[in-house]
């Protein structure tokens, strides 16, 4: 039997606007459609949250056993400036002003987005789609549109009819919003727009002499619409109907809200049963902009070359951090709450590695059944993560006690708890060992064993001074001494 079939999973609807039990189309199987990057610029770390957020959800459905198809697309074609109907496609722009073919910027922000996505520990997705690979299914769908009358063409451009789709459907139910009210608060056309009505969006456009990505098509040479991509690539791997679809919170207006129209214009009902979106990543409690320069990139977290936080952190430190809110709220990236959530990161990782230290008793003074069920029920509660670590803390607490010999785990306890620790550390919130491992490494606890040797021979000696630099350049090294009854021990701050 499938883990899945124990946990009571509710998930929170963007559609409805509240908590709905989760039941997948097939049972035992999920299909999770995420939007991608654009790729003409280094990956923002705003959206390297949300991807984040979807690789968790991603990882708690396989654990529980589902088989999941998860569909994460790259958009190398037809995302216009500011997200607008008018300007120049964001790729093509910056191959201008580099002097670059537009598929040799796609192909260098590609690299860049998985190089980071790597470090941060994320599992890669089922299909990965590109929107150039695409058009064809891109042209069917605007052809069937066009066929059942809610679409129009006019100068080699095809817009999607929202006033005329809005008296069989309704245009704004993801947003909440109504289209009389975004009617009355739209200027007038200007003069040069072909467009019969403001809201109307592009499904095609037609390429002008200068726009240098173009592919033919029956209304002649042009793109596809940005909306009209994720229409295409979601429906074709996951069915005209699917599980989830995900994306950061700005895309709920237009876009998402675009792609469920066009698909249900063009199949008649629903394409998703449950919309999830996450919420966006602030600095130093401001929007990150570049044009202000309160903006950091993922690798600047890493190396430390910025000129925002103190030090450099690693990938999983801000991954924890990140696991530390929950998916759905905003969450502010400051020096000073990294600092705090990579002491916590280290605490945990070095409970992790005692665990494999613990004495065993005849008795459990700590309930390791009730506490895993807790984690669970966090996780089914809308994949509160924050719920979860605190859970985890509080076996950190039990861990640290058992060590000292204040309270006491059976063997069978014992093992349940490890399982348990490293599925929900490593398989769920995705971190990774990668600074406690050195505590695994004989040559360099030997090092440091010889190192307190030293010092305490200097103790012995009466020359404190030596003793005191000993310790002084381990704390520097991020080593931290501890001094107790049975002797000195060190761990990693």
């Amino acid at each position: 039997m499938h883990l899945y079939q124990n946990q009571h999973l509710k998930v929170y609807n963007s559609l409805s606007g509240k908590k709905e039990d989760f039941k997948p189309l097939n049972e035992g199987h999920i299909g999770m459609y995420v939007c991608g990057p654009t790729v003409y610029s280094n990956v923002h770390l705003g959206n390297c949250r949300t991807f984040m957020s979807f690789d968790m959800i991603f990882r708690y459905f396989k654990h529980l056993g589902y088989k999941v198809r998860y569909v994460r697309n790259i958009t190398d074609a037809g995302h216009l400036e500011n997200d607008a109907e008018t300007g120049e496609d964001k790729i093509a722009k910056k191959a201008r002003l580099e002097q670059l073919e537009p598929m040799e910027v796609v192909q260098r922000y590609t690299l860049d987005f998985h190089t980071i996505l790597e470090k941060f520990n994320f599992l890669p997705p089922s299909i990965e789609p590109t929107a150039t690979g695409h058009i064809i299914e891109q042209i069917e769908i605007i052809k069937t549109i066009l066929n059942k009358g809610l679409a129009y063409e006019i100068n080699g451009s095809v817009y999607f009819d929202v006033e005329k789709f809005n008296k069989t459907n309704e245009y704004g139910k993801l947003s909440g919003r109504k289209l009389e009210d975004m009617i009355s608060n739209t200027r007038e056309l200007a003069a040069q727009d072909e467009k019969r009505n403001p809201q109307d969006f592009a499904l095609w456009k037609k390429a002008e002499p200068q726009h240098i990505m173009r592919w033919p098509s029956p209304w002649g040479d042009g793109f596809p619409g940005w909306h009209l991509e994720c229409t295409a690539m979601s429906t074709k791997y996951l069915g005209e109907t699917f599980d989830i679809h995900g994306g950061g919170m700005d895309l709920k207006f237009p876009h998402h809200e675009c792609e469920i129209a066009q698909a249900e214009a063009c199949n008649g009902h629903a394409p998703v049963n449950y919309w999830m979106h996450a919420n966006m990543l602030t600095l130093n409690g401001k929007k990150m902009a570049k044009s202000t320069g309160n903006n950091i990139l993922p690798h600047e977290i890493f190396t430390g070359e910025n000129e925002i936080l103190s030090k450099a952190y690693s990938p999983s430190a801000v991954r924890f951090f990140m696991m530390q809110a929950h998916y759905n709220s905003i969450l502010d990236l400051s020096d000073e709450a990294l600092l705090a959530s990579e002491k916590g990161f280290h605490k945990l990782m070095e409970a992790w590695e005692n665990l494999a230290k613990l004495p065993t008793a005849t008795v459990s003074s700590f309930d390791v059944a009730a506490w895993k069920q807790k984690c669970y029920d966090a996780m089914n509660d809308d994949f509160n993560t924050p719920i979860l670590i605190a859970h985890l803390f509080e076996a950190v607490k039990h861990i640290n006690l058992i060590k000292e010999s204040k309270e006491s785990i059976t063997e069978k306890d014992l093992e349940v708890l490890k399982g348990a620790m490293h599925d929900f550390i490593f398989d769920i919130l995705g971190l990774e060992n990668k600074n406690a491992t050195a505590l695994d490494s004989d040559k360099l606890s030997d090092v440091i064993g010889l190192l307190i040797q030293l010092r305490n021979d200097a103790r012995a000696n009466k020359d404190f001074a030596t003793s005191d630099k000993i310790r002084e350049q381990l704390e520097t090294m991020g080593i931290q001494l501890k001094d107790g009854k049975d002797g000195t021990t060190f761990s990693f701050s």
